[in-house]
């Protein structure tokens, strides 16, 4: 490894992806209760008295946040301007939108009855950008809920080489 700085984040974010991915754990468990009991752990703050490993696993999520996205299955968790949906390689949120008053959530761009995007919907709301990537997100007809993948690999699973290797893209772009 030529950055130790993108290794060490990329270590961190391997630990934050097993909080996000197994909350049942007793580490997890124990941050929870101590640093965000009433929230949930991606818009979890420091704090008043952190303590190290707290900062540290803080470090590892805002490096997870910018690789995860998540995976639509029925839209009823997942926040059309908030959380990233999209799949991009950069800024996974639609661009803007077109409609006086928006929808919230996901599944208010699904007809349900056939388990297809309401188009019809989809074009009132957003660019032409954002509606090609929408269109093209395969919906399931299994009521199935949302959930976060790993944005950097095919299977939707976190790695430190998958991570890291996304750090040294991000600091090369931003350099440029």
């Amino acid at each position: 490894f030529k950055d130790f700085e993108l290794f060490n984040l990329s270590l961190l974010a391997r630990k934050a992806w097993r909080i996000l991915k197994n909350p049942e754990t007793l580490a997890a468990h124990m941050l929870k209760a101590i640093y965000f009991p009433d929230g949930d752990f991606l818009s979890a703050s420091l704090g008043s008295h952190p303590s190290q490993v707290w900062r540290s696993v803080l470090e590892g999520r805002d490096t997870l946040k910018v690789g995860l996205i998540r995976r639509i299955g029925d839209g009823r968790t997942t926040r059309i301007w908030e959380d990233s949906w999209l799949p991009r390689e950069e800024n996974m949120r639609p661009i803007a939108c077109l409609a006086v008053n928006p929808p919230g959530l996901v599944h208010e761009i699904i007809d349900s009855a056939t388990a297809s995007w309401n188009r019809e919907r989809v074009e009132q709301i957003f660019l032409p950008v954002d509606r090609k990537l929408i269109l093209g997100i395969p919906l399931s007809t299994r009521a199935l809920e949302d959930r976060w993948e790993w944005a950097h690999d095919k299977k939707g699973v976190f790695t430190v080489k998958s991570a890291y290797q996304m750090l040294v893209r991000t600091k090369l772009r931003r350099e440029d």
